[in-house]
């Protein structure tokens, strides 16, 4: 069997094969509420053989979503309907996971179709929050900058929303600290310029996504993963890098995580990023190096490619995104041209 196809251990939970499906968001739910889109699109990729579904980055506070179409779990009520779809998802012989997030600076922005440019407060946008009082992009609304209480009730919010992402049945919890969004505007000194505890040193800028992972660690079951994405480097000189990735790997070991998702960039807006198949896996191979499980992801589109990462023992899991929202049937396809014999749904059993 190729390892791609083989199960994957983290904690207790069993991951039938290494490849799952990179949160990504889909800007169609409605003050936070999952709805029947999110269920066909995550139950369409359990249907297709994924070992792990990653919901959207799911805001831990209604001013931490990226746009108003982005889900939540600030509240009791929106765990129903995630629940539904864990429920198939683990029926499907797949692992649910999700990713909790805050937008910080990069809040309050209208969904991609519409523009995506940051939305005026007067046409339903919303104050945002980040380290510094420093707009992501120039011409924006700057951000207020988060004091101590406000602080506190982030850490209060991942932790919550960790206590009902459990209650509605998903298996593996992500941090987002990636990406440009709150926690790693606070890693980054581009972004980050204050002079209190959580700002200037190494141990400042990290002190937020360490207290976070330790808050949402400490009430999850001992049983199950617990998943940190970060951006490994800024792509911009004086800014986060891969040192300082290694650095905090160490750390988040150490506070309860289990896996890094490393991926990168997101926190300048015109930083120079060289895309190309498998350029952020480099991050992955040297996160490994620590102790800790890595998850490989960025332009990965086949099966060849994401065994040969796996064989070369650069990365512990494949997280996929484009492809798998161009092919959800990727993983039965996969293992046909590895050579796997996989169980299909016996619903599709007569397409094999």
């Amino acid at each position: 069997m190729s390892i791609l196809f083989s199960p994957l251990n983290i904690r207790n939970v069993t991951l039938k094969n290494r490849i799952a499906m990179s949160p990504m968001c889909q800007y169609s739910a409605k003050d936070g509420f999952a709805n029947d889109w999110h269920l066909v699109h995550l139950g369409t990729r359990a249907t297709g053989g994924t070992g792990l579904i990653i919901a959207e980055a799911t805001a831990v506070w209604p001013e931490g979503r990226i746009t108003p179409g982005d889900l939540g779990l600030w509240h009791d009520d929106h765990i129903a309907g995630l629940r539904r779809i864990t429920e198939f998802i683990h029926s499907q012989g797949s692992v649910a996971g999700i990713q909790l997030a805050h937008a910080g600076r990069k809040a309050s922005c209208a969904i991609p179709v519409e523009g995506g440019k940051q939305l005026d407060l007067k046409n339903g946008g919303w104050e945002t929050v980040a380290p510094s009082a420093i707009p992501f992009s120039p011409g924006e609304r700057a951000p207020g900058m988060a004091d101590g209480i406000c602080l506190e009730r982030i850490i209060s919010g991942f932790r919550q929303a960790a206590v009902r992402a459990v209650k509605a049945g998903f298996k593996v919890v992500e941090i987002h600290s990636a990406h440009g969004y709150l926690l790693q505007e606070f890693l980054s000194p581009l972004s980050n310029h204050r002079t209190d505890e959580y700002g200037g040193s190494f141990e400042n800028r990290t002190r937020l996504l360490i207290q976070v992972t330790e808050a949402v660690r400490s009430v999850m079951p001992d049983e199950n993963p617990l998943f940190v994405r970060i951006s490994s480097t800024d792509w911009t000189e004086g800014g986060w890098n891969l040192e300082e990735s290694v650095g905090l790997a160490y750390l988040l070991r150490k506070s309860g995580a289990d896996l890094i998702d490393c991926s990168s960039g997101g926190n300048v807006h015109n930083a120079k990023i060289p895309a190309a198949p498998g350029f952020q896996v480099p991050f992955a191979s040297a996160l490994r190096k620590t102790g800790i499980m890595t998850g490989a992801v960025g332009l990965i589109t086949s099966a060849s490619q994401a065994e040969e990462i796996l064989r070369e023992e650069k990365a512990d899991l494949i997280l996929m995104g484009r492809e798998l929202l161009r092919n959800p049937y990727f993983p039965l396809q996969a293992a046909k041209e590895l050579g796997d014999d996989i169980q299909w749904p016996h619903q599709y059993v007569r397409a094999r």
